[in-house]
């Protein structure tokens, strides 16, 4: 008797089991991007805060959104950094990266996606390509930087725009920092239970595009990384072609780049190293 109603009460959880499944499968389809994209509207600072002069500047993608970024200049001889932030926030909260580059003799021109801070439209996977595109076009055509006086660098979910632009245009170097080697793949890790390959709207495919690019790859990440975790670092690291170099630094998924003490001297390391292959 009690197998029976063991049995019973078993056959009976299971639609409702059943259910839950599908109902948080279909919250997953249907509001991915908000779990993606954290964008804010709210500026907390600029870099004339950190004590930097800067250019305040609105440019346009090829599908008529309409972006803002702040240009600060590099010194002479200096090449500009063109960066990338992650999907949370906007480029207000990145004021003291900013003031990192720039110490180290960086220039910067940092953007924002559409849909953060004061650009236009909603952020989407296209739309993060455009916006790459067109940042990278402000620098070329408006400033007149050469690609050879660009390194790309891309943090967080900023580093799959930022590879992808590298497959179509040659910079200096390309720096991969906080990256995953595609959202499919996160998503499984985080949502092992789901069919994310079918839910997913979104790719990413970081990897895929580290594998065609040409100029020389650094590839940035954190053991104590617990958003993305230490191994798509490493993957990714695999996937680029030579030269490349990877920098393992300590701290968590969003400071790990100004706590970590070794971060500055990697990254001006790297830079050097690309000045002796070319």
């Amino acid at each position: 008797m009690k197998t029976k109603k063991f049995l019973k009460n078993i056959l009976t959880a299971i639609p409702v089991f059943a259910f839950i499944y599908v109902f948080m499968a279909l919250i997953g389809y249907f509001f991915q991007k908000g779990l993606i994209y954290d964008p804010s509207r709210r500026f907390v600072k600029n870099p004339e805060n950190v004590g930097l002069n800067y250019e305040d500047v609105y440019f346009e993608t090829s599908d008529g959104i309409k972006l803002n970024g702040w240009f600060v200049p590099q010194p002479a001889g200096g090449k500009v950094i063109l960066f990338c932030h992650g999907n949370a926030d906007n480029i207000s909260f990145f004021c003291d990266s900013i003031k990192q580059f720039r110490d180290l003799g960086f220039g910067v021109f940092a953007f924002d996606w559409r849909g953060y801070g004061r650009s236009e439209g909603s952020p989407s996977e296209k739309g993060t390509y455009l916006d790459v595109l067109a940042a990278w076009n402000w620098l070329v055509a408006k400033k007149g930087i050469s690609p050879g006086g660009i390194i790309v660098l891309g943090r967080s979910l900023g580093s799959s725009p930022a590879a992808w632009l590298c497959c179509r245009h040659k910079p200096f170097a390309a720096v991969i920092e906080s990256g995953f080697y595609s959202l499919k793949e996160i998503a499984s890790q985080r949502y092992p239970f789901f069919p994310v390959g079918f839910i997913l709207k979104y790719r990413y495919e970081t990897g895929e595009y580290l594998k065609k690019i040409l100029c020389p790859v650094l590839v940035v990440h954190s053991r104590d990384d617990r958003v993305i975790p230490f191994s798509h670092g490493l993957r990714l690291f695999e996937a680029a072609r030579p030269p490349k170099k990877f920098l393992e630094i300590r701290g968590t998924h969003r400071n790990g780049h100004l706590t970590s003490e070794n971060y500055a001297s990697g990254l001006l390391d790297f830079v050097r190293f690309c000045g002796t292959i070319r």
